[in-house]
């Protein structure tokens, strides 16, 4: 027990102490002759009130009072304690690990350099090109997405999908932007179904209220909304639920791969859409309420096993190992078995940015930013912890003054007046209080 609880009791002890030390003087002993003549248990003889009962009972009951609040503080007490210690330690780990992660950067080459900049320039364009559809729910979103830390009403808004991926090949890009088509490309992308209802809300006969989501949160900032807007919520996705590439930081899908007769894989074949995404590490990180990540949630909805060929003549020759649609990296789309897009490709202004494969951390690297990530919720955590055992704490404290205010009131009254009959016909002398009544287990 804190030093403060301590003298709490001590408080308490002064006066049982004081009580104890007392003895009867003749005039007590007069009084309690007169005390006991009575008649019917009623007044006594000189007309006196009553005097008050003190049984074993009520004292016993502020005895075990008084105990359980002592002991209900002392365990609050070692809870703060120790969510210190644990804190403590998070803190040490976190600090150690910050050094580690900039030992690793420090040590990176330059070519490295180069590339993470020019892939942070890529991603640029890529929000540059939504800005530019100007009255789009996707270019509010960009907009409040650079000058608004925090967005209240837009929670869970994960952001809009042209930016959540990138790839490592520019015909690549257009040709998935292509496959996908602009109104996809400019989605917003929701977690659940409540960050869908924060977007947008209507008044009783229907209409949209442009005073509410983001609606308001555009306006705020100068800007408008016209027209529709697809948005895709995650809650709602069928998810992969298949087996992941071991040791991939990127946590690729194992997918099977087409195969001829033969046993090896067409001519050209080059993979499956949904693997040729590259997730940066905030993203990476992300995981829905059911623990499934963007993509086997999201990128594996838009793509499914869309396979990518390096010609169309790679891709039509492989025709009858098409399930799910395929793409040619010299312009060619196959939406299904039975359906062909034809023609010149078409620029549609949005495309997922470019990100060069080698420029993705190590799987260490990118164990330990997300280890440290975690010690951080953690602490977070336990701050909340240490703040409510802080309240229960000051809570028992608050009781303890109460049940000392009882006891005392309880032991105030004049040691010299008498006392009746206890249960079982026991009597208690006042000055005859046990001193055990302040000590906390």
């Amino acid at each position: 027990m804190s030093p403060e609880s301590l003298m709490l009791c001590k408080q308490i002890e002064m006066p049982i102490n004081a009580g104890s030390e007392q003895t009867p003087s003749p005039m007590a002993a007069q009084n309690d002759s007169s005390s006991v003549a009575t008649n019917g248990g009623g007044n006594s003889l000189l007309g006196q009130a009553k005097p008050p009962v003190f049984t074993t009972k009520t004292f016993q009951k502020l005895e075990d009072d008084i105990k359980l609040v002592g002991k209900n503080i002392l365990y609050h007490e070692e809870n703060i304690k120790y969510l210190n210690e644990v804190r403590g330690s998070f803190g040490h780990k976190i600090a150690d690990m910050e050094v580690t992660l900039a030992k690793h950067q420090s040590s990176t080459n330059d070519m490295t350099k180069c590339n993470v900049l020019s892939q942070k320039r890529s991603l640029e364009e890529t929000v540059e090109s939504i800005m530019q559809h100007d009255k789009s729910a996707a270019s509010v979103l960009c907009h409040l997405t650079r000058n608004v830390s925090k967005m209240s009403s837009a929670r869970n808004v994960i952001g809009v999908l042209a930016t959540l991926g990138h790839v490592d090949n520019i015909n690549l890009s257009r040709l998935l932007s292509e496959y996908l088509g602009l109104d996809t490309m400019l989605a917003i992308v929701c977690k659940s179904y409540q960050a869908v209802r924060c977007l947008e809300t209507y008044d009783q006969e229907g209409s949209i209220k442009k005073t509410t989501g983001l609606y308001r949160l555009g306006a705020c900032h100068g800007k408008s909304i016209d027209g529709r807007f697809n948005v895709i919520c995650l809650q709602g996705l069928i998810p992969y639920v298949g087996e992941f590439m071991p040791d991939d930081p990127q946590r690729r899908l194992v997918i099977l791969e087409p195969k001829l007769p033969n046993g090896e894989s067409p001519a050209g074949f080059l993979g499956f859409a949904v693997n040729m995404i590259y997730i940066d590490n905030e993203n990476l990180d992300f995981v829905t309420d059911d623990g499934y990540g963007l993509r086997e949630t999201l990128f594996y909805y838009l793509f499914s096993r869309l396979q990518v060929y390096r010609t169309r003549k790679d891709m039509l020759q492989a025709l009858p190992l098409i399930s799910h649609g395929a793409i040619s990296l010299d312009g060619g789309i196959i939406k299904s078995r039975d359906v062909l897009i034809l023609g010149t490709p078409k620029e549609i202004g949005v495309r997922f940015g470019i990100w060069s494969g080698d420029s993705f951390p190590s799987k260490d690297y990118n164990e330990i930013e997300k280890e440290m990530k975690e010690l951080k919720w953690k602490s977070d955590k336990l701050n909340d912890d240490i703040t409510r055992e802080q309240a229960l704490l000051a809570n028992e404290k608050s009781k303890f003054e109460v049940k000392k205010k009882e006891f005392l009131d309880f032991i105030s009254i004049d040691p010299m007046q008498p006392v009746q009959a206890t249960h079982e016909g026991e009597t208690t002398p006042k000055h005859g209080l046990s001193n055990t009544i302040v000590e906390i287990d």
